[in-house]
């Protein structure tokens, strides 16, 4: 405790990583507090209890809700939160791997950068208009007609209505990714990702006091003491997350020497970091959306018990899909995102060659063999913290509450904790102070 109260005054000692700190904090509260402004011309009281309330606890929408802070079950004008600009940055993300014309961008370094974050936006702008007049569909079927003040009460037409609706979830998203911005280029972290973690971590303690109160007024579900084991088992779930965030698989890379002038160059062994879990979070959303669709079949009657298998979160059928489907993701995603080929080139332009395979192809099909077998345990991983939620609902635990059990929630939490507390560590290490453990530098994501 000592040690953790020097660290915090250390913190606060340098000026700058507090005036980071202290203005990353003023954005998230002006990001939380326009989570709870309604779309102009709605009537917010009407909302509470609706379809559309429900609904956003469990399945696709549960996911776009959770990546909001609960704005897109409030038909807030942060409704659609940063939602659009993840899905343009997995598209643009994509074609860098297909199109020709995107992968040379990738390779033309900074100014490439700035090209694909600029055609990142007016995608994102394109997706908003196309998901925000889903949403409005998706409120005029799930609210009750009374709730839309202006087009009932002030005379507006529905497709005006529509119209600035759609318009001003546009400026939310916009927004939202200009504060994204701006805490990662002025504050700590990753704006983004900081913001998504903010939304999550919004609904914890609402989850948390409704499983309390579950727990001490419910008779016969254990009281206290299930509590207290409940609580003790997510702890260490959250540590075997930990753990897996940060494994890597070393591959020893020794560079050869070289003299220019009177110094000496390489010559010393360092490592390529090979993640388990390269794919992060991606297989599980991919996942998620995927086992949407069987609601489709819920409609016809042939099929009817078929969407009833794959609906039930808890059931068999669903969860052992799920399992299959993150798996296969995850091998998908990670061949997409990592490139042996172009691992071993940079490798071979630098001098630098693995001991015992000979450089270029050689060292390319190297590459993809050990990401291949260290990919298996980190999909099968990936996989049970997908379903972990479903077996903690069967265990008794209230929904809200077990989805921080596993799943996007709990990922998105643990790694992008681990990378704001690795810039801050940074910045404590370059001012000559102790680092935030006693022993050794606290990997973030980057298994650095």
């Amino acid at each position: 405790m000592k040690k953790l109260i020097q660290t915090i005054k250390n913190i606060f000692k340098i000026e700058e990583l507090r005036t980071r700190i202290l203005y990353t904090l003023g954005l998230l509260v002006i990001y939380r507090l326009g989570s709870f402004i309604v779309l102009p011309g709605i009537d917010s009281s009407l909302i509470a209890n609706s379809e559309l309330a429900q609904r956003s606890s469990e399945g696709l929408m549960g996911l776009l809700n959770m990546f909001s802070g609960g704005a897109f079950g409030s038909a807030s004008i942060f409704a659609l939160g940063v939602m659009p600009y993840i899905s343009a940055s997995i598209v643009i993300q994509l074609l860098g791997v297909f199109v020709p014309y995107f992968r040379k961008m990738q390779m033309e370094g900074e100014s490439g950068r700035r090209k694909m974050n600029q055609i990142t936006r007016y995608l994102t702008i394109a997706i908003i208009c196309i998901q925000g007049p889903a949403y409005m569909a998706t409120l005029h079927s799930q609210i009750p007609e009374a709730a839309f003040v202006a087009v009932h009460q002030l005379g507006w037409s529905s497709f005006w209505f529509n119209l600035v609706s759609t318009v001003t979830l546009l400026g939310g998203t916009m927004f939202v990714m200009w504060l994204g911005e701006r805490i990662t280029d002025r504050g700590i972290g990753n704006g983004i990702s900081l913001i998504i973690m903010i939304g999550i971590i919004a609904r914890l303690p609402h989850a948390l006091l409704a499983e309390v109160m579950t727990k001490f007024n419910t008779p016969g579900v254990g009281g206290p003491l299930i509590l207290i084991v409940e609580l003790v088992v997510l702890f260490f779930v959250f540590i075997a997350a930990i753990a897996i965030v940060q494994a890597v698989r070393k591959v020893p890379v020794q560079y050869a020497k070289r003299v220019i002038g009177n110094k000496q160059y390489g010559g010393v062994r360092q490592y390529i970091p090979l993640k388990i879990n390269a794919a992060g979070v991606m297989p599980i959303i991919f996942a998620q959306a995927l086992m949407m669709l069987p609601m489709i079949f819920a409609r016809f009657e042939a099929t009817q018990g078929f969407a009833a298998a794959m609906s039930n979160y808890t059931g068999f059928w669903y969860n052992f899909t799920f399992f299959i489907l993150v798996v296969a993701f995850t091998y998908f995603y990670t061949a997409v995102t990592v490139n042996p080929t172009m691992m071993a080139d940079d490798m071979r332009k630098n001098g630098g060659f693995i001991p015992g395979v000979k450089p270029g192809k050689k060292t390319a099909e190297y590459l993809g063999s050990v990401m291949d077998r260290v990919t298996l345990p980190g999909s099968i991983f990936l996989a049970l913290i997908a379903i972990l939620p479903a077996f903690a609902m069967m265990l008794g635990v209230n929904n809200q509450f077990a989805s921080f059990y596993g799943g996007t929630s709990l990922l998105i939490l643990v790694g992008v904790v681990l990378d704001t507390l690795q810039q801050i560590e940074s910045h404590l290490l370059m001012r000559h102070y102790d680092g935030l453990m006693k022993t050794g530098r606290l990997k973030g994501r980057s298994g650095m």
